[in-house]
């Protein structure tokens, strides 16, 4: 590959993130837009919550636990040697609400939502839905973005906070039967060590992982223009960015907490 196919490739791939960045404040002065305006459609919203976070549930569910399990496990086995296992349920109750929990159920939601919203948004722009609402005097951002979107946003808390619930379980199962801690003490530890901050904090994020989630799959969904094959490659692109979004974001949100926590 020669220096000026680099440079061409660096130069599109740079033109193709400004264009994203772009089309996302777009839809995002359009979302804020259109919120405002009458009619509101609360059925499709309760038919979006049902689809995002019911139909997640189980899918949470055994994530929570087994990233709770294995947690658990591993602080366990690790700090036994230097005679540390009182300390587990502290860590994995800290680590679970501040960073595993919202990032794991925002991924596991970026892959399943994510790709369900972009492909949708992208099936129904192919086959010309899209455009028929706009025929009918509706708009496709307050009948198709917002609700989803919205969606997400309720949602994505909601399930983080189960998370944390099961997590936390999860790991007191492995500290009992795997580690010979008491349950009783176990749970009593969690309780006396964790501190809202904690759960503030991974809360939070978890609305901006909504946003992380919802915009792009929006966004990609809407500008599929080329038939079913641009589908697939939206899809993909949606669910890449958002798991982008999220580990990213996380690092800086993160450490927005702390420098706030430590003025507090």
């Amino acid at each position: 590959m020669t220096s000026k196919s680099v440079a061409t490739h660096f130069q599109e791939w740079a033109e193709d993130q400004l264009y994203f960045i772009g089309g996302i404040g777009y839809l995002v002065r359009d979302v804020c837009k259109e919120i405002k305006k009458k009619p509101f459609y609360g059925q499709l919203l309760v038919d979006q919550i049902y689809l995002i976070g019911i139909k997640s549930l189980p899918l949470i569910l055994i994530t929570a636990a087994s990233t709770g399990m294995v947690m658990s496990l591993q602080y366990g086995l690790g700090l036994e040697k230097f005679g540390g296992k009182p300390y587990v349920p502290r860590l994995v109750a800290s680590t679970i609400l501040r960073e595993m929990g919202p990032v794991f159920t925002s991924l596991m939601l970026a892959a399943r939502v994510g790709a369900g919203i972009a492909s949708e948004i992208g099936s129904m722009v192919v086959t010309q839905q899209i455009d028929a609402i706009r025929a009918l005097g509706t708009s496709p951002i307050k009948r198709i973005v917002i609700p989803r979107i919205l969606a997400c946003i309720i949602v994505l808390p909601l399930l983080v906070a189960i998370t944390n619930l099961v997590g936390n379980f999860g790991g007191l199962i492995i500290g009992h039967f795997e580690l010979g801690l008491d349950p009783q003490f176990y749970f009593r530890r969690v309780l006396e060590t964790s501190n809202i901050k904690d759960y503030i904090s991974g809360i939070t994020k978890a609305y901006f992982f909504a946003a992380f989630i919802s915009f792009p799959a929006c966004y990609f969904g809407l500008n599929v223009k080329n038939g079913t094959k641009e589908v697939g490659i939206a899809t993909t692109k949606a669910v890449v960015t958002a798991s982008l979004l999220i580990l990213v974001g996380n690092f800086f949100l993160s450490k927005v907490f702390w420098v706030i926590e430590k003025w507090l």
